[in-house]
């Protein structure tokens, strides 16, 4: 329903700048509101993950930064709960997700 609304937003946007705006102008005008509204929904979004809402730090998380690890490995084998390589009961390396 957000993804609704948003487009409406844009559309309404680019309707008004068109209206006041003449050609050559407002679809410079239109792509820069296109682009800034799309960095402010995509800081929002970060924000509302739990980052900062800088590319910095989601990259950081991304290679190598904190980042918690909520997920459950099985074996599909034997069963067991483990988060190595290598199931340590039976040695099989299938295991799936959990949660």
């Amino acid at each position: 329903m957000q993804t609704v609304m948003w487009i409406g937003i844009y559309f309404g946007i680019s309707l008004v700048v068109s209206f006041f705006v003449p050609f050559p102008y407002s679809l410079m005008v239109i792509i820069a509101v296109v682009i800034g509204l799309g960095f402010y929904r995509r800081r929002r979004y970060f924000r509302g993950m739990g980052g900062s809402g800088q590319s910095g730090s989601y990259f950081g998380s991304m290679f190598g930064g904190q980042q918690r690890n909520n997920v459950n490995y099985y074996c599909m084998n034997c069963g067991t709960k483990h988060n190595e390589a290598a199931c340590p009961n039976c040695g099989s390396k299938l295991k799936k997700a959990g949660f």
